[in-house]
């Protein structure tokens, strides 16, 4: 046997343990004739080309059943190993978020005054930003999400088990992308919000050791005033390439 036999031997022996895990199901799939197929993207894409961030929230209500819909659809995110590593917090107690905007706005403070780079700023100032994060408070909720580097499983004594997850950030960012999208189909504004250092969230919304904060999300309708900067999104032909 050569050695590129044993190791074809081995990858193959790899593969019918993978296939024999799980349980083999058909795959459900619904083609489509090609003139709805490039309909439906084409509005998918000129619906989100409307999507902004938005910094300045209206204190209304809006159902929060919105919510437990969007990350039903975040949590169908493609994952290493489908280990899911993710865990969405869902906070509208107003005390809560007032605990998290004041930890955040300290540490943002001392970005502001000393810790951030001189690119990072200049980055940042055209767009108005500052340490004040109101939105934390008037947005009706926050979306605080955790990636679990590992899980845990039980050990047959009993007790558990570290198990590493695989393609966390990767995984959880897919995730964000497609909680994000459903908001903002569903009628409603956000911001990507991550104060740096996040590990306070952890500590104030009582997350085990084997999470870590990732980002915050404020979800609500956008205050009756609120305005954006007048960005340009790069054109298609600059971020598409065909070979």
């Amino acid at each position: 046997m050569t050695p590129s036999n044993a190791l074809s031997e081995t990858r193959d022996q790899s593969v019918t343990r993978l296939r024999t895990r799980r349980p083999r199901v058909p795959l459900v799939f619904r083609r489509l004739p090609p003139a709805e197929m490039v309909a439906r993207a084409r509005a998918y894409a000129d619906e989100m080309d409307r999507r902004r961030t938005v910094r300045d929230f209206s204190t209304e209500p809006f159902p929060l059943e919105i919510l437990d819909h969007a990350i039903r659809a975040a949590s169908s995110a493609p994952s290493g190993a489908h280990q899911q590593p993710w865990t969405f917090v869902v906070v509208v107690d107003p005390e809560t978020k007032r605990r998290i905007r004041e930890a955040a706005e300290i540490e943002e403070k001392k970005n502001w005054e000393g810790r951030m780079s001189v690119e990072w700023r200049e980055a940042v100032e055209p767009l108005g930003l500052d340490w004040h994060k109101s939105h934390l408070t008037d947005a009706p909720a926050l979306i605080v999400v955790f990636a679990q580097p590992y899980g845990e499983a039980p050990t047959e004594d009993g007790g558990t088990r570290r198990v590493k997850h695989y393609y966390v950030d990767e995984s959880v960012g897919m995730a964000v992308g497609i909680l994000l999208s459903t908001l903002h189909l569903a009628g409603l504004a956000t911001l990507t919000h991550t104060p740096s250092p996040m590990g306070f969230l952890r500590d104030v919304l009582g997350r085990p050791a084997s999470e870590r904060a990732y980002v915050v999300i404020p979800v609500g309708y956008p205050a009756a005033d609120a305005d954006v900067p007048d960005l340009t999104r790069k054109p298609l032909d600059r971020v598409r390439l065909l070979r």
